[in-house]
C-alpha cells in the first residue's frame, strides 16, 4: 500500500468516520431515552482496497446534558509498516434535545515524521483556536473561526454518528463540522430495515476552507452505515463502507 500523506490520511479518516471517515465522521441526535447515563466503547478495523490500514476506537459518555469522548486512530498492517501514524483526540460539551454544543476539543498527532498538538475551545457555540504546536502559518483558504458558530469538532461528530441509538432512531444525523481551518458537513438519510438490520445512506461533503485543488479533486464522498442490535436491544453501527480518494474503505466493528 502506498504511504498516505499526513493531511490526506487524516481527511480520509474524517470521511470514513462519516466520522468519518476518519475518520470517520457526524445534528438530529436521538434522545437517550429512559437511561440517565449512556456509555459507548467502540473499536473499528479499517481496510482500504481490502488491506488493513488502521484502527479507530472511541469511548464516549453522556450523563444528563453533558458528554465527553476520547478517540484514537492508529495505522495498522501494511500502512503501519510504511509509516506509523497516530491521532489522539478528546472532546466534551453539552447536548440538549437534538443538538450538540462542544465546549473543548484537543488533538495530538504523530505522523512518524512530525508531532503536533492543537486545542479548540468554544464560547456560546463559537469555536476558538487556542493553540497549535508547533505554530503553523495561516493559509489563504483558512476560515475565520468566529464565523463558524453552530459547528462541531470532528470527534464530537464521530461520536454523534457512531454511538448506539434506540431502535427507530437510526440515520438521524445532519452535522456541520469545523476542524480549525476547514468546514465540512455530514448527513444520513434513506433508512432501510431488513430483518434485524438497518442501513443508511450517508454523505460527507467538503464545504469551505479547502484548497482549490482539493475542491476540484472531489467534494462529495458517499458512504453506507449498517446497524445491528446490541445486547441491550439498542442499534449499533457494525460496518461502514465509504468511497475515499484511494478507493473503497470499510470499517468493521470488533
Amino acid at each position: 500500500m502506498p504511504a498516505l500523506p499526513r493531511r490526506r490520511f487524516r481527511l480520509s479518516i474524517l470521511m470514513l468516520a462519516g466520522c468519518l471517515a476518519a475518520m470517520t465522521a457526524l445534528v438530529a441526535l436521538s434522545p437517550v431515552g429512559h437511561a440517565q447515563q449512556a456509555v459507548d466503547n467502540h473499536t473499528f478495523d479499517i481496510t482500504l482496497k481490502g488491506l488493513r490500514a488502521a484502527t479507530l476506537s472511541f469511548a464516549g459518555e453522556q450523563s444528563g446534558n453533558a458528554y465527553s469522548v476520547s478517540g484514537k486512530l492508529e495505522s495498522r498492517g501494511l500502512a503501519a509498516m510504511v509509516r506509523k501514524v497516530r491521532y489522539d483526540a478528546t472532546a466534551r460539551g453539552n447536548v440538549r434535545a437534538d443538538k450538540f454544543t462542544p465546549t473543548a476539543y484537543s488533538e495530538k498527532a504523530d505522523t512518524g515524521k512530525r508531532k503536533s498538538a492543537s486545542v479548540m475551545q468554544y464560547r456560546k457555540g463559537v469555536p476558538q483556536v487556542k493553540s497549535y504546536d508547533p505554530p503553523r502559518d495561516p493559509r489563504p483558504d483558512d476560515l475565520n473561526p468566529a464565523k463558524q458558530g453552530g459547528t462541531v469538532d470532528p470527534l464530537t461528530a464521530l461520536y454523534a454518528t457512531l454511538r448506539d441509538v434506540d431502535a427507530g432512531q437510526e440515520c438521524k444525523v445532519a452535522l456541520q463540522m469545523f476542524d480549525g481551518r476547514r468546514r465540512s458537513q455530514i448527513a444520513l438519510s434513506g433508512r432501510n430495515a431488513e430483518g434485524d438490520k438497518v442501513t443508511c445512506r450517508g454523505e460527507y461533503r467538503r464545504v469551505a476552507g479547502f484548497s482549490a485543488e482539493d475542491m476540484a479533486e472531489k467534494t462529495r464522498f458517499p458512504f453506507v452505515l449498517t446497524y445491528a442490535p446490541n445486547d441491550q436491544g439498542r442499534m449499533r453501527v457494525v460496518t461502514i463502507t465509504t468511497e475515499t480518494l484511494y478507493g473503497t474503505a470499510t470499517l468493521t466493528r470488533r
